[in-house]
């Protein structure tokens, strides 16, 4: 341990480039990453008057990250451009249908079979995420329906995003609108890159051990989001001798998936931050210590982003040479060019 004369070497600057390990996000071996989308959202115009949505943010900054596949279900339904609108009737939780009001004519049997047979054609392409229009009756996550005398009814799923999230239920999905909350922003790319990490695992001849070491790497990046399911999935591991190939992948791939879309918080962010402390806190004087456990409680108080602890931790990492810290993925779980965690607080 350095005593308090010893000198710490210099800190990193705010924006330091990390290059820990194998983790990072953004090497070649991780593209392309296929994202389903509301076509509307790409700048086509394919809306109900003949317009689009298109989102800057997708097209211009994640688009350099993914590739698109786009999809408008009332397009690709058979309606034309432009075209009367829909909306849903609400009879049940069990039977919310797709009507035109203009000419009474009920779409949801014909959206059904069409998005039966687009999911699949969907699943073939392997996508790791998928961006919806909020709204649409189609495509929307919480979407105003309406009793058939007009009256206002409970929200439900467009009859699309239904189809799409009970055939691929571990599938990260949101809405563009909430893409502009940092929170629900960072979590889901977060969701989309692991998902994606973890289907390079499945299309390689993996073993027990790459699993194992996949589940080693990504130890702080789900104790982030669930202490719980990380317990989970460690005891599916211990395990994974006894339990038949197609139902591990299929139970460890829940299991990995729901983690990730529990929401982080910043009790879980500073728990992991001190656990990682401990891995090189006998190698730092008191002052440089401190320092570190200053501006976790700062981000602990919402004074900082979750940017600044990390670069220190980073910093440290790197120079100690702490091997085991430095494959873990919670330290580049998503490309730094995003600075996403600079908006996390």
């Amino acid at each position: 341990m350095m005593n308090q004369e010893e000198k710490t070497p210099d800190m990193p600057a705010a924006n330091e480039a990390s290059s820990l390990g194998n983790s990072d996000p953004s090497a070649a071996e991780l593209l392309p990453i296929r994202i389903g989308i509301s076509s509307c959202l790409l700048g086509e115009a394919v809306r109900f008057n003949g317009g689009h949505k298109r989102d800057r943010y997708l097209t211009e900054t994640l688009g350099q990250y993914f590739e698109y596949v786009p999809v408008c279900p009332e397009v690709e339904v058979g309606l034309g451009v432009p075209r009367p609108t829909l909306r849903l009737q609400f009879h049940s939780s069990e039977n919310v249908r797709l009507i035109m009001p203009q000419t009474g004519e009920d779409y949801t049997e014909k959206m059904a079979r069409w998005a039966k047979t687009r999911i699949h054609a969907l699943r073939e392409l392997d996508l790791c995420g998928y961006v919806l229009k909020k709204n649409s009756p189609s495509c929307g996550l919480r979407v105003r329906t309406f009793y058939s005398d007009g009256r206002m009814a409970p929200w439900a799923l467009g009859r699309f995003a239904a189809a799409l999230m009970e055939a691929m239920p571990h599938l990260p999905v949101i809405e563009e609108g909430r893409l502009h909350d940092p929170q629900l922003r960072e979590n889901w790319i977060e969701q989309v890159f692991g998902y994606h990490r973890l289907k390079q695992l499945w299309r390689s001849r993996w073993t027990i051990g790459k699993l194992v070491e996949f589940h080693t790497r990504h130890k702080f990046l789900l104790l982030a989001h669930s202490p719980k399911l990380y317990e989970e999935l460690g005891r599916l591991v211990a395990h994974a001798k006894q339990i038949n190939r197609q139902e591990l992948r299929e139970r460890y791939e829940a299991a990995f998936m729901k983690a990730l879309s529990t929401m982080a918080t910043r009790n879980k962010h500073c728990n992991v931050l001190h656990h990682m402390l401990g891995y090189f806190s006998d190698k730092l004087d008191k002052a440089s210590r401190q320092e570190l456990l200053g501006e976790i409680q700062d981000f602990r108080r919402g004074l900082v982003p979750l940017v600044v602890p990390l670069v220190l931790v980073r910093h440290y990492v790197r120079l100690f040479s702490v091997d085991y810290l430095r494959d873990q993925t919670y330290l580049n779980p998503h490309p730094k060019e995003l600075a996403l965690r600079s908006y996390v607080v």
